[in-house]
């Protein structure tokens, strides 16, 4: 059976597996970069785990209080190295991106303090965190202020806005890296370093957070190596290379990190306490598999959008910008075709493919959600994923896929199920 006749079985016909090929051809050397980028990364990872001296004993777990967990102890001292940090907490407690962003938060302000969010919006499920939704327990309820300074149409960083916005009450600046669900673009390390620079300059002392989700080992560099004080992100993306079961990491300045550790588990115990359930080997491995498990996602954000854009579709980034993260917004112009691109995705997983996902009133979110993911870690994205909010304009947000050749064969499954409804045309190559 060829390659064609098995993609078949898979239901992609011959003309959307004969427009798939014709885009991967092109794209060979866009990812031959991809490679040496990840082969990079996954030296530094491994130099990591060296100089952690990470070793079989490491690999256990423990229950109960989990005091002297030499395996949490040295994956923490891995993360900081990778990430050229001073400390960080990297645990199982942490359930998602939004607790690690969350534990930092409340870790780090206090009643009376001010956060300035200096990259716009934050990510929807961060609006009830900080209280710009009102909810019970948020950042507002104890008497800590929001201010933002948005970004600038094109996308770049208000520097004037952000030295003019600093004032005596601003204690914790946030930066988000990925654009969540908007269509902005996704900041570069290069462009976040200015922006901590810019704080920096008025002044050195104010702590700034970058929120590093969908980010991790894109670039050869992180943001911590341009003077964030802390990045924050979750184990089932990136850094947890589709392995990781559950958790999220904190990694930074060694206060800002402890100061985090006292809201995580309580005031006196902080990193000292919290098993590692038997969870280390699926961390270590899912770290040290992270940099080619990013590759493989960034290859197949490129593949959807040079697809998508050819089909006179919106994309974000466009077929031929540069990456920051994994993810790949697409501006469908209907519901429907945000179902049927979902649907699609569904259809490509290994796990629950027979499964149609339908939009519901997911929690955290304004509006109906519809989240394609049939996935070895329920609600991976580093995993092969699709959501969106069903609103205008209507815009679909793909990423992950742990292999390249899952990634692809989710787009060309998505495209199937728009061809198959009659909601888009392909052209003839």
């Amino acid at each position: 059976m060829n390659r064609e006749n098995i993609y078949a079985s898979l239901g992609i016909d011959s003309e959307v597996y004969a427009y798939g090929e014709g885009i991967v051809r092109e794209l060979s050397g866009r990812f031959a970069k991809i490679d040496e980028t990840a082969e990079y990364n996954q030296m530094k990872v491994i130099h990591a785990m060296h100089e952690a001296q990470v070793s079989e004993a490491c690999l256990t777990g423990t229950t109960g209080y989990g005091y002297n967990d030499l395996g949490r102890e040295k994956l923490e001292e891995v993360y900081a190295h990778t990430f050229h940090t001073e400390a960080a907490l990297v645990r199982p407690l942490i359930s998602c991106g939004t607790h690690a962003l969350s534990i930092a938060l409340f870790g780090n302000l206090r009643t009376g303090d001010e956060l300035l969010s200096i990259s716009g919006k934050p990510y929807d499920t961060l609006e009830e965190v900080i209280g710009i939704r009102p909810s019970r327990g948020s950042l507002a309820e104890y008497g800590i202020t929001y201010k933002q300074v948005d970004l600038r149409e094109e996308g770049s960083f208000d520097f004037e806005g952000i030295r003019n916005a600093i004032g005596p009450k601003t204690k914790l600046v946030a930066i988000q890296r990925s654009k969540g669900y908007a269509t902005r673009k996704t900041l570069s390390v290069s462009e976040i370093a200015e922006a901590v620079k810019c704080v920096k300059e008025v002044d050195p002392n104010l702590p700034v957070m970058v929120d590093n989700c969908y980010g991790e080992f894109v670039e050869r560099v992180e943001p911590s190596d341009f003077g964030a004080d802390m990045i924050v992100g979750s184990l089932i993306k990136n850094p947890g290379g589709g392995l990781a079961p559950v958790g999220g990491y904190i990694a930074g300045t060694r206060e800002c990190v402890e100061k985090a550790s006292f809201r995580m588990t309580c005031p006196g115990l902080g990193s000292e306490v919290g098993p590692s359930l038997n969870m280390n080997t699926s961390f270590y491995q899912g770290f040290f598999l992270a940099p080619v498990v990013t590759a493989a996602a960034l290859k197949g954000a490129i593949f959807s959008a040079n697809v998508y854009e050819r089909l006179g579709f919106t994309v974000v980034p466009d077929s031929t910008e540069e990456r920051h993260d994994i993810i790949e917004a697409v501006t469908l112009e209907t519901p429907e075709r945000v179902i049927a691109f979902c649907e699609g995705i569904q259809k490509a997983a290994p796990v629950d493919a027979h499964v149609t996902p339908e939009p519901w009133d997911m929690p955290g979110y304004d509006d109906p959600v519809i989240m394609a993911a049939g996935a070895f870690v329920s609600g991976s994205s580093i995993e092969l994923s699709a959501d969106g909010p069903i609103r205008p304009p209507y815009n679909v947000y793909f990423q992950g896929g742990l292999t390249w050749p899952s990634a692809k064969l989710g787009i060309l499954s998505s495209l199937q199920s728009l061809k198959d409804k009659g909601l888009v045309t392909i052209p003839h190559c």
